[in-house]
């Protein structure tokens, strides 16, 4: 066993070269995670609340939208924004931007779905009572719909951006430095300890998902409490 060639490039597997370079490794992996849930989570919401809608003009580009993305594997979502932002767009985008931007519209698509789900689990007299009240489509939406609806998908949601946490993964095959990039560069190098060096990649995705798994078991509980109070 070589566990020296893991601890000797520990810190490289957790921020790259940096300070002296490029921020990289399990921090980069992070990063683009955090950068995809949040850009995903509006994208989402906007596709889903669009997907929802009597207006067709929104509801079929939103159904379009969502059958594509989902019907197309997420590897090629990566190439399509790598390779083809430079012939829309005139210039490159740096691949860590490209890869942020492919998880926001991959996970979207699945955001937009459980939306759709959430707002569609609700009695349809919610509805039916705020417009009796005055409020029109788009303030039910905003102020009676939506806030129930978007409490009971926290489990939901935090289950998909797990999801997409460990998808990080595959921005390695257009070159960006995040944790597998770095561990099979550290592989590559010392070729001696390949075993030790994923089982250890291996432990710290599992550790990022765990903490990100305990925290939706512990908002499903409270939720489960609270929706428990209010019967």
């Amino acid at each position: 066993m070589h566990w020296d060639v893991v601890w000797n490039n520990f810190d490289y597997f957790l921020w790259g070269a940096y300070p002296k370079g490029p921020l990289g490794g399990l921090a980069m992996s992070i990063l683009m995670a955090l950068g995809g849930i949040f850009g995903a989570f509006w994208l989402g919401l906007l596709i889903g609340v669009c997907r929802l809608s009597k207006r067709v003009w929104l509801r079929a580009p939103a159904m379009v939208y969502i059958e594509i993305i989902r019907g197309t594997p997420l590897l090629m979502v990566i190439f399509w924004f790598y390779f083809l932002a430079p012939v829309i767009m005139g210039k490159s985008l740096p691949d860590w931007q490209s890869a942020i931007i492919a998880l926001i519209v991959f996970t979207s698509a699945y955001i937009a779905e459980i939306v759709r789900a959430g707002v569609l689990s609700l009695p349809k007299g919610q509805m039916e009572a705020a417009r009796g009240s005055g409020l029109s489509h788009v303030q039910t939406m905003i102020y009676i719909i939506l806030p129930q609806a978007l409490f009971n998908m926290i489990p939901s949601f935090v289950n998909q951006f797990v999801s997409l946490t460990k998808d990080t993964s595959l921005a390695y095959i257009i070159g960006v430095s995040e944790l597998t990039k770095t561990a099979t560069q550290v592989n590559s190098r010392t070729m001696k300890a390949p075993f030790e060096i994923f089982i250890t990649v291996a432990a710290l995705y599992f550790l990022v998902c765990f903490v990100l798994t305990e925290l939706s078991r512990r908002l499903e509980t409270k939720i489960n409490r609270y929706q428990a109070r209010g019967r």
